[in-house]
C-alpha cells in the first residue's frame, strides 16, 4: 500500500517545533510520509527527527503575510501531490501554502477566518486537549478519533556524534566533569525567567561539589550568562558560541539540566537527560516537559499563571520563591532515580 503523503504547516517557536515532533511520530506510525513547511532557523532542529522526510524552508519573517513567497513555495509543492496538510498555527497566513498547493484535504483548528482554507476545520475542546501536545497530535488523527489521544510517543531528538565532538573541540571543553547545563532564558518575556541571582548560588554549591557549569543561549542571553558566571567562579557562559544543532549536541553529554519555560527546556527533554524545569507566569499543564527525566517546580500561586511577559506585582513571586535549594534537591532526586534505574 502506497503511504499517504502529509504536509504539516510547523510552528514559529523551539519549544512548539520540538513538541510536533511527537504529531510527526504519530502520522509514520499510522503510515504517513511527513513533510514540514518550516521557519528557515528551525530546518537543523527537524534535521534531528527522523520521522521528517523533507523540510521545507518558509523564509518569511515571524508575524509577516509573505504572500508572494507563500504563493510560491505553494505552486512549487503542487508537484508532489501531497494528500492531506495539516495546519499547526491558528492563523489565515498558514493555512496559504496547502491551499495554493492544491492539496486536497486540509486539516487545522478553528483560528482566524479560514474557512475556505481549510476544509477539515476543527473545533479545539481544551478541557480534553488541555495540552500543546494533546492538541497537536490530535489534529493528526481522524476527525472521530476519541478524545484525548492516548499513548503519545514523546520527543526524541538524534545526536550527531561528529558534530558533538568538533563542538567540544573547538570550545574546548572538558568532558570528563559531570556537567550540569543551565538554560536562564525565555524568549516570552522576564516573566518566565528564574532570577539571575538564584542560578548563581546554584552553580557555586554545583561547583563546590566537584560538578562544572554550562551556560547555554543565543546571543541575547550572553549578558545574562556573564552575570552568572562573574557570581559563580568556574561557570562557564557559552551564550552565544553554538547553533541550536549544537546545543543539541552539547546537552546530552549533560548530567541535568536547570531551564526556565522555554525552547531550550524541550529540547532539553527531548535529549533525555535529567531535567528540572522551572515555571513562572506559564503553565506546566499547558506546555510541561515531555520526559519522564524531568521534574517541575512550580509555585502555583494565586496568581498563576497569568501568562503574562512581565510580572504584574513587579517581583515575580512565582520564581523568586523558588530557592537555589529546591533546585539541588531536584537534581539529587533526578540523580539517585538514574542510579537505582
Amino acid at each position: 500500500m502506497t503511504p499517504i503523503r502529509v504536509l504539516v504547516v510547523g510552528p514559529a517557536w523551539v519549544g512548539d517545533m520540538v513538541m510536533a515532533q511527537s504529531l510527526f511520530m504519530t502520522l509514520v506510525a499510522r503510515g504517513a510520509k511527513v513533510d514540514v513547511v518550516a521557519p528557515e532557523w528551525s530546518l537543523p532542529l527537524l534535521a534531528r527527527m527522523p520521522e521528517v522526510c523533507r523540510a521545507v524552508a518558509l523564509p518569511v519573517n515571524h508575524g509577516s503575510l509573505g504572500l508572494a513567497e507563500r504563493w510560491r513555495i505553494g505552486r512549487a509543492l503542487r508537484a508532489e501531490h501531497y494528500d492531506q496538510a495539516i495546519v499547526l498555527p491558528r492563523s489565515f497566513k498558514a493555512a496559504l501554502i496547502p491551499f495554493f498547493a492544491g492539496i486536497p484535504h486540509r486539516t487545522g483548528y478553528r483560528g482566524e477566518m479560514r474557512y475556505v482554507l481549510i476544509n477539515d476545520m476543527r473545533v479545539l475542546n481544551k478541557s480534553l486537549l488541555p495540552r500543546v501536545i494533546d492538541r497537536y497530535v490530535a489534529s493528526g488523527l481522524p476527525a472521530d478519533t476519541p478524545l484525548p489521544p492516548e499513548n503519545i510517543p514523546l520527543p526524541r531528538l538524534s545526536i550527531d556524534t561528529e558534530n558533538r565532538d568538533r563542538v567540544v573541540q573547538q570550545l574546548g571543553l572538558d568532558i570528563q566533569r559531570p556537567t550540569v547545563a543551565f538554560m536562564p532564558g525565555a524568549e516570552y518575556g522576564p516573566a518566565k525567567r528564574w532570577p539571575l541571582a538564584h542560578y548563581a548560588a546554584l552553580a557555586r554549591e554545583l561547583v563546590a561539589s566537584g560538578r562544572q557549569v554550562w551556560i547555554i543561549g543565543s546571543t541575547k542571553e550572553q549578558a545574562d550568562g556573564d552575570v552568572i558566571a562573574a557570581a559563580a567562579p568556574g561557570v562557564l557562559n557559552l551564550c552565544g558560541q553554538t547553533r541550536l544543532e549544537d546545543a543539541v549536541d552539547l546537552l546530552s553529554l549533560a548530567s541535568a539540566a536547570v531551564s526556565n519555560d522555554s525552547g531550550l527546556m524541550h529540547v532539553a527533554a527531548a535529549t533525555g537527560i535529567p531535567l528540572v524545569a522551572l515555571y513562572g507566569s506559564s503553565s506546566p499543564a499547558y506546555t510541561p516537559p515531555l520526559s519522564a527525566q524531568a521534574r517541575v517546580l512550580y509555585r502555583a500561586l494565586s496568581c498563576s499563571p497569568c501568562f503574562k511577559r512581565v510580572c504584574p506585582l513587579g517581583d515575580t513571586p512565582c520564581l523568586t520563591d523558588i530557592g537555589p535549594e529546591q533546585v539541588m534537591a531536584a537534581l539529587h532526586t533526578l540523580w539517585e532515580q538514574e542510579s537505582h534505574a
